[in-house]
């Protein structure tokens, strides 16, 4: 079975880790070992420590680019879900893998700042989060990912499907609704 990098990008609150997700069980299905990495859960263990200087958040993206790449190269589909801000670390990991798709999850800022449930862009605008990526801090998007997912233009279901649809453009088996 073929292992892959899907490295999904985006702002806080733009939909990665909600299509993630969605994917994980629907490739799981289709016979594939599959691997979510998620920025929030590695920044808390395998980047514990690290601040959010460029210096820090580039150190974070590689750390998860090459675990990713190493369980592709063992036949596991991993999904990373990590803001990744900066398009030249994210394009040193990703073409490292042996097969990889860039997916950038997109919404405009008015549509993420209203999903946020945690109040975190309230208190960055406010000047109480420093360095946050989006208001305080930039997020340098894809200029030519593999795919670009409007989630304030189209549904879960859709995205998924056309995640899906890339996939097996890739060789990727899944299911044959996709």
């Amino acid at each position: 079975m073929s292992g892959a990098v899907i490295w999904f990008t985006g702002l806080s609150g733009a939909g990665k880790t909600t299509i993630v997700k969605a994917l994980e069980p629907v490739l799981i299905e289709a016979g594939h070992k599959v691997q979510i990495l998620d920025g929030d859960a590695v920044r808390e263990t395998l980047s514990k420590g690290l601040g959010f200087s460029r210096e820090d958040r580039d150190t974070n993206i590689r750390r998860i680019g090459f675990v990713a790449n190493l369980l592709a190269k063992h036949g596991v589909v991993t999904l990373v879900s990590a803001i990744s801000p900066y398009r030249d670390t994210r394009r040193e990991v990703l073409d490292q893998a042996d097969k990889s798709l860039e997916v950038f999850v997109d919404a405009p800022f008015e549509t993420v700042s209203s999903r946020d449930v945690k109040g975190l862009y309230k208190k960055a605008l406010a000047g109480e989060i420093q360095h946050f990526t989006g208001v305080s801090d930039p997020y340098e998007a894809p200029t030519h990912p593999e795919l670009h997912l409007r989630t304030d233009l189209e549904s879960l279901e859709q995205s998924v499907d056309r995640v899906l649809e890339k996939l097996a453009s890739l060789g990727i088996r899944v299911p044959v609704s996709a």
